[in-house]
Order: C-alpha cells, then sequence, then structure tokens
C-alpha cells in the first residue's frame, strides 16, 4: 500500500536523521555510505562552495528533498538551488522540498545504493527537468553528466580526469583530478 505525500512529509519530518525518501509510494530511508562517497560529496561541495555566488546559489549534501510528485522524494547527494527557490520555505517549519528544475543535481555512486540511484534517481531528475545531472563514480574515477538540450532530451558524457564546468552555474569550474585525489 503506497504512503501518502502526508504521511511522508510527517515522518520525515519527525525523523530528519532517517534521511527519508518517497519512490513510487514507497517509504525508503537512505542507507550509510562509504568513506569514498561521503568523501567526493564533501570535496565537490567545497569545490562548489568556493565559486558560486552564495546570494544566488545554495548547496546541500544529503541534506533536503527535490520532488517529481506526490509520490516521489528525493534526497541528492549534493545538488545547487537558486536563491529564488529558497524563499518560500524560509522561517516555516516545512520539509525543505524542491519540485522546480535544478541547475545541477549530483549522486555519487556507493556500493550500498548505485543500482538504485542509476535505475530510478536518475531517470526521475531527468524526467523533472533539471538542467544537469551528473553521476560521479569514486572507484572508477569517472564522471557522467547529462545535459538538458533545448528540445528536452539529454545529452551525454563521461570523463576521467581534467576540468567541467557545469552549464548552468557561471564561472564554476571543478576540477576532476583533484577530485578524486
Amino acid at each position: 500500500m503506497p504512503v501518502s505525500e502526508k504521511t511522508f512529509k510527517q515522518v520525515a519530518l519527525e525523523d530528519p536523521e532517517g534521511q527519508w525518501e518517497l519512490y513510487c509510494g514507497e517509504l525508503r530511508r537512505k542507507p550509510g555510505m562509504t568513506y569514498e562517497h561521503n568523501d567526493v560529496a564533501w570535496n565537490l561541495a567545497l569545490q562548489l562552495g568556493q565559486q558560486i555566488d552564495r546570494h544566488a546559489f545554495h548547496i546541500r549534501v544529503n541534506l533536503g528533498h527535490v520532488r517529481r510528485s506526490s509520490q516521489s522524494y528525493y534526497i541528492p547527494d549534493v545538488f545547487v538551488i537558486p536563491d529564488e527557490l529558497t524563499l518560500p520555505l524560509r522561517g516555516r517549519m516545512v520539509l525543505e522540498t524542491y519540485a522546480s528544475p535544478l541547475p545541477l543535481v549530483v549522486e555519487v555512486l556507493s556500493r550500498s545504493t548505485g543500482d538504485y540511484d542509476v535505475e530510478f534517481k536518475l531517470g526521475e531528475y531527468q524526467a523533472r527537468g533539471d538542467l544537469e545531472i551528473w553521476r560521479i563514480h569514486p572507484y572508477e574515477r569517472t564522471l557522467t553528466t547529462w545535459r538538458r538540450q533545448p528540445d528536452g532530451s539529454y545529452s551525454e558524457n563521461i570523463q576521467t580526469g581534467g576540468v567541467v564546468q557545469p552549464v548552468a552555474l557561471p564561472n564554476v569550474t571543478i576540477d576532476l583530478d583533484d577530485l578524486f585525489e
């Protein structure tokens, strides 16, 4: 029996440490992650944080939710939020959730969530219309990017090193060699 959106929000607010997600009405707890996963996600957030305009964008690392529908809420490993999307949430006791497409959503592959992230979350992010979606594989040291095209499709690219520039984040460059170091 599917869990309602109202029940999901209540569970997620009452147990924030549980890192609850909702997939097709099914309540799921985001599992613990490996050292490599956490290290790459944190280092990516640090690189982003040193470059973005803090008045224009905000960064979340394993916090907040993106909403695809009343039955689908996910916690990306890292995501960037335009400031204007945070305004309705400020000063209110509500679950931090974003339904609008975001400039960058990142999943870092973990042995505990790899199949789930690839099979479910990435397609949901594309269905949401997020502008750029990354999957970082810390063990193979690769970055796969999906960038939304004007016709709504996504172009896919794989990088193994060097510098990458997120298309929707002006003047931001991420050094993959440093990220994987």
